[in-house]
């Protein structure tokens, strides 16, 4: 492991030149690896281990999500199981349902959880509130986790094009003495970019903040609120579009995401410098406050009760199907449909 130094602070980090594929591979030769669920997270980190040469298998109930593993080349009977099934097989048994899903499922799946046997998560949601979930891992199994930095697309992606997407790994139960190895082992072989240290705990109230904050939540509150005001003051809705979203996504997000932001200012006009030089400070002290609620509300386990509640309810689905049809209906993403259109061919 190295020390790096992020802005002036160490953290230990994991790369790929230190701790090589062919040496993931040594260490995992002798285990089955379970993947369990084809959802979100489950297809880029199937694949990626499978193609990177490792001894996979799926466990998955039938319907659309088995139809997709099945197109994505796992072998009923061979490599695509039950849940039941791939559990009682797997060595590793890599939990990759959603929350409420694992909540549903654990039952069934803490069967399969025999002595010496690896228990592995993306997201510490059910562990870190295992007094609300009820998961609740038994003492004589390694309980470990790597949480890749974005969606299982965008892992998938990044590993066809050459490119690692970063993970944070953590260890929460260690009883074969080997759960280091086998979570960096792991965390290789899905392709990450670079591992860096957390805890179950950190790991998920991070994660629920930055969803809530500014990877989801807050940022479409931003641009519907921007968007807003512009169509409020007669500019039309292909130029409150450009000026919002289009400009952001399609010019400045690369170009912050490659330097910086001090570099993304320094590529744009003076004017645009100017302006964002001085109205940083009041946008941060405006929601500066809202992101110390949401925080409190992800820490006291509020944002994760919320989360049970709605998604055990018998017609969650049509709800959120619901939420995200007034979304898509609304006009700035109807805007967005027919400026994606016009853009040049494959941009």
């Amino acid at each position: 492991m190295a020390k790096m130094n992020f802005g002036g602070v160490e953290e230990t980090v994991i790369t790929r030149e230190e701790f090589p594929l062919e040496k993931a591979r040594e260490i995992l030769k002798d285990e089955t690896i379970a993947v369990i669920g084809y959802g979100v997270q489950g297809p880029g980190q199937s694949l990626n281990l499978r193609d990177n040469g490792f001894n996979v298998i799926v466990g998955q109930r039938e319907g659309k999500t088995y139809d997709k593993a099945v197109n994505d080349g796992w072998v009923p009977g061979e490599t695509l199981f039950s849940i039941e099934e791939a559990a009682k097989r797997g060595t590793i048994i890599m939990c990759l349902l959603s929350d409420a899903a694992v909540i549903s499922v654990w039952p069934t799946l803490k069967q399969y959880l025999r002595a010496g046997k690896a228990l592995y998560f993306s997201h510490g949601f059910a562990i870190t509130w295992n007094d609300r979930s009820g998961v609740v891992p038994p003492k004589d199994i390694d309980v470990i986790m790597v949480a890749p930095k974005g969606s299982g697309t965008s892992l998938r992606t990044m590993f066809l094009e050459g490119r690692g997407l970063n993970s944070s790994f953590a260890i929460y139960q260690d009883y074969t003495g080997r759960a280091l190895e086998r979570t960096i082992a792991l965390g290789i072989g899905i392709g990450s970019g670079y591992l860096f240290e957390t805890t179950f705990q950190r790991e998920a109230i991070s994660d629920l903040t930055g969803e809530r904050g500014s990877l989801m939540g807050a940022i479409q509150g931003l641009l519907l609120a921007q968007y807003e005001v512009l169509r409020e003051n007669g500019h039309t809705p292909s130029e409150a579009f450009n000026e919002t979203v289009e400009e952001l996504t399609q010019s400045l997000m690369p170009l912050f995401a490659k330097k910086g932001m001090d570099w993304m200012y320094a590529n744009c006009s003076t004017t645009a410098q100017r302006g964002a030089l001085d109205w940083m400070g009041p946008f941060h002290d405006a929601i500066k406050p809202v992101m110390k609620d949401l925080y409190e509300s992800v820490k006291k386990g509020e944002e994760a009760q919320r989360s049970i509640d709605s998604n055990s309810q018998p017609d969650y689905r049509e709800k959120l199907e619901k939420e995200l049809k007034e979304l898509r209906e609304s006009e700035m993403w109807r805007a967005a449909e027919t400026v994606r259109r016009l853009r040049p061919e494959g941009v």
